[in-house]
């Protein structure tokens, strides 16, 4: 579903990634772990086509990413890229359904239509009464899962989550790892997660750690 081969980036004379192959399957949880400047973020960056990188190829759902102009890697990425981040990064002004819906109205799709599936996915997620309410008025956890709502708006094939439970509670970070997990289990959503918690990474399907640009 994922394959990326040689995967290279450098700033300057700083040599980031240093060749990473990886391939990830339907419905499969990668953790990646690994010291602050590893290298993770920005092998992340590239898998989820935020960034390019300077050698190196990557296919999802079969295409070719990087062979795509930038309009069009806009749209393939909107269309089947998720991302949940450590600040869930919700717009203040806005609902939560609202926020959810972001991608389906950046997307061009039918109003009515993404509003039906932004509140079946609040539903899913707990947050069925909370739809109304704008992120000031709800907590970090509730948060958090709009955010991940908003990140399975328009079916993604994968997801990437760059610390997900970095900026929650323990009691919280523990219901944000077992969604994750639900959403794999319900959906054959894949994810590939950047992690500090080592719990979380133990509970993926693979632990992978990141050395100095490479994946060992």
């Amino acid at each position: 579903m994922l394959e990326a081969t040689n995967i290279r980036k450098s700033y300057g004379e700083l040599d980031v990634l240093r060749g990473v192959d990886l391939s990830i399957q339907s419905a499969e949880v990668v953790s990646i772990v690994g010291k602050s400047g590893a290298g993770k973020s920005t092998l992340l960056h590239i898998l989820g086509t935020l960034d390019r990188p300077d050698t190196g190829q990557l296919r999802i759902d079969g295409e070719e990413v990087f062979g795509m102009r930038d309009k069009r890697l806009a749209a393939f990425r909107n269309e089947r890229i998720g991302f949940v981040f450590q600040f869930h990064h919700l717009l203040p002004e806005f609902t939560a359904l609202e926020n959810v819906c972001i991608p389906a109205y950046i997307g061009n799709r039918d109003q009515q239509l993404a509003e039906q599936r932004g509140r079946e996915l609040l539903d899913y997620l707990g947050l069925k009464n909370r739809a109304g309410h704008k992120p000031g008025q709800l907590s970090g956890g509730e948060q958090q899962r709009v955010a991940v709502a908003r990140a399975l708006m328009n079916e993604p094939a994968i997801v990437f989550a760059d610390e997900p439970s970095g900026n929650l509670d323990s009691v919280n970070s523990r219901e944000l790892h077992d969604l994750l997990f639900r959403l794999r289990d319900d959906f054959s959503q894949s994810f590939v997660i950047v992690t500090h918690n080592e719990s979380l990474a133990q509970m993926s399907d693979r632990r992978l750690e990141m050395i100095d640009g490479v994946l060992v």
